[in-house]
């Protein structure tokens, strides 16, 4: 496996539950991502989590 290898996780919307976003994450990172993002559905705003 490469050094610097990373995998991808989706980013769900905390309001409706809709998985928005795909992001790059490295293996090393140990806590979960959480960005405030554009929520297409909802129309505004909001808290994103990483999910598997």
């Amino acid at each position: 496996m490469a050094k610097n290898a990373k995998n991808f996780v989706s980013l769900e919307c905390t309001e409706c539950k809709s998985r928005n976003y795909v992001v790059k994450k490295s293996r090393g990172q140990k806590e979960k991502l959480e960005l405030k993002k554009y929520c297409p559905k909802c129309k505004k705003h909001t808290v994103h989590k990483e999910v598997k």
